[in-house]
């Protein structure tokens, strides 16, 4: 398994195409948490994200089966375009516009291990500053909070959201600026202090 891990994206599919199931494993693990994070932050449900996120994995490991991924260098984009898919899919079933929102989950994606060394109170205020990004994030237009999460919660390039979205990548970038003014703005007027120290 360790010298699986070792492996490029491109080297563990043909061992996983090849009969190594081991290969899938640390694939999913590799890009288990942006794509649950991307998933968890559109829906904001946390079944509702487990559900989409395994369907996408079901629905990767068919298509990879079936032929129908062509390596680019590109496999996360592949795997969060499946997600974003699934999720459009699911949203047109329900007949909703908007997504649903729950802010009341026991747990918080956003809590991380490296902030373990903190006071207690620099945890409270970091809890506070991640719950009003949260929100201000909601506010956003839909194709603007879209980029903010493809870009800083999935760590995808401005090229890859330009594919992943169907936009130029110049749009993308219009995207971004703009989501930035708008969160500022909104800094601003709702006079947000979104520092720990």
């Amino acid at each position: 398994m360790e010298t699986l891990i070792r492996l490029s994206d491109f080297e563990l599919v043909q061992r996983f195409l090849g009969g190594n199931k081991a290969s899938l494993e640390v694939l999913i693990n590799r890009h288990r948490k942006k794509v649950y994070t991307y998933i968890y932050l559109v829906v904001k449900d946390q079944h509702l994200a487990e559900d989409i996120f395994q369907d996408t994995f079901i629905k990767v490991i068919n298509s990879l089966k079936d032929g129908r991924y062509r390596d680019n260098g590109k496999f996360i984009s592949w795997v969060i375009r499946i997600a974003h898919n699934l999720m459009i899919d699911y949203f047109r079933k329900e007949k909703q516009l908007k997504t649903v929102s729950n802010d009341s989950y026991e747990t918080d994606i956003f809590n991380s291990r490296k902030f373990a060394d903190k006071t207690i109170e620099d945890d409270l205020v970091q809890s506070q500053i991640i719950k009003d990004i949260r929100k201000l994030l909601q506010e956003l237009p839909e194709d603007q909070k879209e980029v903010v999460i493809l870009r800083h919660y999935c760590g995808l390039s401005f090229k890859e959201i330009a594919d992943q979205t169907n936009v130029s990548i110049n749009t993308a970038l219009g995207r971004m600026r703009y989501a930035l003014i708008n969160l500022r703005r909104m800094i601003r007027e709702k006079n947000l202090n979104l520092s720990i120290k």
